[in-house]
């Protein structure tokens, strides 16, 4: 009788590894301790602590992106200063050297925390081995593009870089307990440079928007484990660093002037009701084709909303150069926005304007009918107590004689639209 012969598993990895490994020891999801039981590291700033879900969780990756020179680095030192007040932080940065982050501590009263240490490398290996270290309950690194594996021959920013670099640095993070917050940068399109499965290794990606040069700047969290995604920060940029706008709806109208083209938007931030202006400026073409322009909201948008404002109302828009301005560097992605705008167009268009007192939301569909939106009480209860009398709302949100409501794009203009 012929004896059988061996199976070949062949040279492959994934052969070899067919017959390797290791059980592993399981338990219930009954025995595990909830994180919500480990205690937080509070930023310093409330709505910042909210965007994270309650603070920055021990063991926890944050990658924080935005266009350079929009205030990174300032917000981070900051919370490292604060958070180095109780216990010891870290921060490393490959991009500047002790001199230049030490000017940037001065400026923000960060320079005499005792338990705030600082150390210029681009060596991912040294900083991963000094988390491991377990000496700090929090690592600052600026940036992840600046890092290098020794191991790798590639350049620092590569994607080979990118992705091993951070899978060290989380490893080391997770074996440790210690957060760590990343610095990322963006590329000219506004999407975070390097590979996508660095937004995918991380527990929380925060984006931080606006205006470099002026107006608020916001802090929201494009991904979250351990919270919503819903919460937002709001900053402006001071001598002595970045700070909360307390009543940011106050400051955007402070300086609003009703003209034809100005119109108050109820909008929602995240999870906070926000009154911003939206201003319309409509001029006759030098040229064979209209220019649109818009500061704040998207453009796709807004040649939408043109549209039908010209198909389902008198205005012809065809020879007109039209520009829209969200005030304060905001930029808008709620669809509420769409009869704000609209109106603003039309009231620039025509010359005239709309009362005071006035407030406007609700979203336009293309058959010029307006749509109810989420979050109309909290819109009404920020309008009222800033002191606006009224609201131009959707009919179906007419629960009471605050909110005027219309049903369609037509009616609102031809009722609110004043001489």
């Amino acid at each position: 009788m012929l004896e059988q012969a061996p199976v070949s598993v062949g040279k492959s990895a994934v052969a070899r590894s067919s017959n390797s490994g290791n059980i592993l020891s399981v338990r219930t999801m009954r025995s595990i301790s909830s994180e919500e039981s480990v205690k937080r590291l509070s930023t310093g700033f409330t709505d910042l602590d909210d965007v994270l879900g309650g603070g920055i969780l021990p063991g926890g990756v944050i990658l924080m992106a935005g266009q350079p020179g929009i205030g990174k680095s300032t917000l981070l030192l900051q919370v490292s200063a604060y958070i180095a007040r109780q216990e010891p932080v870290l921060y490393a940065s490959g991009e500047e050297s002790a001199g230049q982050v030490k000017l940037r501590a001065e400026r923000l009263g960060a320079e005499k925390s005792e338990q705030l240490d600082f150390v210029s490398s681009t060596s991912a290996d040294d900083i991963a081995a000094t988390i491991r270290g377990g000496g700090y309950k929090l690592v600052i690194i600026d940036s992840i593009q600046t890092l290098a594996l020794d191991e790798i021959t590639s350049a620092p920013g590569t994607v080979s870089q990118i992705t091993n670099s951070s899978n060290v640095i989380i490893r080391a993070a997770k074996q440790s307990g210690a957060a760590v917050v990343l610095v990322g940068h963006v590329t000219k399109e506004g999407s975070i440079a390097g590979p996508k499965v660095l937004e995918h290794l991380v527990d929380v990606v925060l984006q931080f928007e606006g205006d470099r040069y002026g107006g608020f700047k916001i802090v929201r969290a494009a991904k979250n484990r351990f919270g919503s995604t819903n919460e937002a920060a709001i900053f402006e940029m001071a001598k002595e660093g970045l700070k909360l706008v307390e009543n940011p709806s106050a400051a955007l109208l402070a300086e609003r002037q009703n003209a034809d083209g100005s119109v108050v938007l109820a909008t929602i931030e995240g999870t906070r009701p926000l009154l911003v202006e939206i201003q319309a400026l409509v001029n006759p073409t030098s040229f064979g084709y209209p220019k649109r322009t818009a500061s704040g909201f998207d453009l796709n948008r807004l040649n939408l909303l043109i549209a039908v404002l010209e198909r389902r109302t008198k205005l012809n828009l065809s020879d007109k150069d039209i520009y829209i301005n969200v005030v304060g560097g905001l930029r808008l992605n709620d669809q509420a926005a769409d009869l704000a705008i609209c109106m603003a167009i039309a009231s620039a268009a025509a010359g005239r304007r709309i009362d005071d007192g006035v407030v406007v939301f609700g979203e336009v569909g293309l058959g010029g009918e307006i749509r109810s939106v989420q979050s109309a009480e909290r819109r009404v209860a920020e309008a009222k107590k800033l002191g606006f009398t009224q609201a131009i709302a959707p009919k179906s949100l007419a629960k009471d004689s605050f909110i005027k409501g219309v049903s369609d794009l037509r009616t609102a203009l031809i009722d609110y639209l004043q001489k």
